[in-house]
């Protein structure tokens, strides 16, 4: 691996209890991709060696500090409080207290800056909609799924699809919020979350998006009947394992999510915590993960997940330019982040945990319990930070 000729001093510099790599020469990005080794034994790099602008990178830091989501630490009375409006509001799965506001900032792979309590282990909402998708394309790249735009029902004979409405539905089309699936899963209809109002029509399956946990659950679902065994064994075996993980993550389901697979009792996982459960991750695994897909599913000389599926994934679908395989996408028309830069894309979950990954820079960026609205101005503060734009 190449290395910059000018001395790497590292200076700390504080700022609101961040921690940042301090100032040094910089240099462009090295030849060969730097992949962190498991544990924490991650290479730190200063800002400017990194090609980043040190007082803007520590812009962005005290932005995200001073911006904590707010929330209380009672993750259920916050949930219940959430559902409290909803026509199916009981919480189903288990929920703990969160922590506090807290980051990491990856260049190159390496930690440019670190804020907070980056190794709790928190809900990560939403988040885990994108990790589901990596184990969807996983079960693509064994020849599990089959062709994304085929039924699921071809592949998936437990009862969910056979009605008339149902039966075309593809995977494609739940993995991008457009299959209007109709049914009771776990005791939640799918009106249990209408985002798009309580009230209206169902509509012809690929012709309207709408974000509902249903839908995504019953994906999870028959992602578990595809392989036989929990959707957890299969993440850690293929991805998380590999890449280096800790041990300490967890993927829940519901108490009542449970389901009978050739003689064992396996609990389908939820694809998020609108009732609980879901994935729970330290911001140190969440970099990993995110790092992982912009290496476009590369690991240290290992392709972890296709690169083809990677670019479905942030691919916009035919109905929205903002969406793409359970990944939120660079767009003006993006609710959340409509200021994501052009080929960026981002896992996001409510209470502002958020993923974010921007190949044209290099960077990865993990942020927790950040006050949604805010979370746009901190991306727009982090990119202004990089400077070696020609040099990477």
């Amino acid at each position: 691996m190449t290395r910059c000729s000018a001395s790497r001093a590292l200076f700390a510099l504080f700022l609101g209890g961040a921690l940042l790599a301090g100032w040094g020469p910089a240099c462009a990005r090295d030849a060969t991709p730097y992949f962190p080794p498991p544990g924490d034994g991650w290479a730190v790099r200063a800002p400017a060696e990194a090609g980043m602008d040190a007082a803007r990178l520590a812009e962005a830091v005290a932005y995200a500090q001073a911006n904590e989501v707010l929330w209380p630490r009672d993750l259920r009375a916050q949930i219940e409080k959430d559902t409290a409006k909803e026509p199916y509001p009981e919480i189903l799965g288990l929920v703990k207290p969160r922590g506090g506001q807290n980051g990491l900032v990856l260049k190159g792979g390496r930690i440019v800056a670190e804020w907070g309590d980056t190794r709790r282990v928190d809900l990560s909402f939403s988040v885990a909609k994108s990790y589901l998708s990596v184990v969807a394309g996983l079960a693509y790249d064994e020849g599990l799924l089959g062709d994304p735009d085929q039924p699921v029902g071809a592949r998936v004979r437990d009862g969910g699809y056979d009605s008339p409405h149902n039966a075309p539905i593809t995977w494609t089309m739940h993995l991008q919020h457009t299959s209007e699936w109709q049914g009771t899963l776990w005791d939640k209809p799918d009106v249990a979350d209408r985002r798009r109002g309580y009230g209206r029509a169902l509509q012809k399956p690929g012709t309207f998006w709408e974000y509902n946990d249903v839908r995504v659950n019953r994906l999870a679902l028959s992602l578990l009947r595809l392989y036989e065994r929990p959707l957890p064994e299969v993440l850690k075996a293929r991805i998380m394992d590999p890449i280096g993980a800790s041990s300490e993550w967890v993927w829940h389901g519901y108490l009542n999510s449970f389901v009978e697979v050739g003689g064992r009792r396996i609990q389908s996982v939820s694809g998020g915590s609108h009732w609980g459960g879901g994935f729970w991750a330290s911001t140190r695994d969440h970099a990993r993960f995110g790092y992982l897909m912009l290496r476009e599913g590369h690991w240290d000389g290992r392709q972890l997940l296709a690169a083809e599926w990677v670019r479905r994934m942030t691919t916009p679908s035919g109905l929205t330019s903002f969406q793409g395989y359970l990944w939120w996408l660079a767009s003006p028309a993006n609710p959340a982040l409509p200021n994501l830069p052009a080929g960026s894309f981002a896992a996001l979950g409510s209470g502002g945990n958020m993923i974010f990954v921007d190949p044209s820079r290099d960077l990865v960026a993990v942020v927790r319990w950040l006050d949604i609205p805010k979370l746009d101005g901190f991306v727009q503060r982090l990119t202004a930070a990089v400077q070696d734009t020609a040099s990477r």
